[in-house]
């Protein structure tokens, strides 16, 4: 007579908390390097939106010899403006994909001022993170001033 001894299939309580260990450790590891990959993501994010919104502007530029006033702001890319020097040949449809201004990644708005503090036509500017100006790191302010490969004047 041959007896089989009867195998149990399945993990012990101390195999599954070793891999749940383990696990932690990994995350540990992993998850602070993505979480600074996504506010190097936000970032690069901002950059690419003011490069989009200087475009916009210099198209602007081109159909009515000037860009928005300050107190226009990006609002002059999506609507007639109805205040200061009105545009004579301002773009039907607006000089922006959507017909709306997008916020900044953080979702603050953008700071359109012309003309730029630094000399420039215009500047925009995300105060970063934080949504408050200066800083530094992620908290700190990205202007299209000093964005390389930014168009000046």
């Amino acid at each position: 007579m041959c007896i089989k001894k009867r195998l149990k299939k399945g993990f012990t309580f101390i195999e599954l908390m070793a891999v749940v260990v383990i696990l932690g450790i990994l995350a540990m590891y992993v998850m602070p390097k993505m979480f600074g990959r996504v506010d190097e993501a936000k970032v690069t994010a901002a950059k690419v939106q003011i490069k989009s919104f200087e475009q916009a502007l210099r198209l602007f530029y081109l159909d009515n010899n000037f860009y928005p006033s300050t107190e226009q702001g990006l609002d002059a890319l999506i609507a007639k403006p109805t205040t200061g020097r009105i545009p004579e040949k301002w773009r039907e449809g607006g000089y922006l994909e959507k017909n709306a201004i997008p916020l900044d990644p953080w979702g603050h708005e953008y700071i359109y001022l012309s003309p730029g503090r630094n000399g420039e036509d215009f500047e925009i500017i995300s105060y970063g993170k934080d949504g408050q100006e200066g800083g530094e790191g992620y908290d700190a302010d990205i202007s299209s001033s000093e964005i390389e490969g930014s168009q000046k004047n």
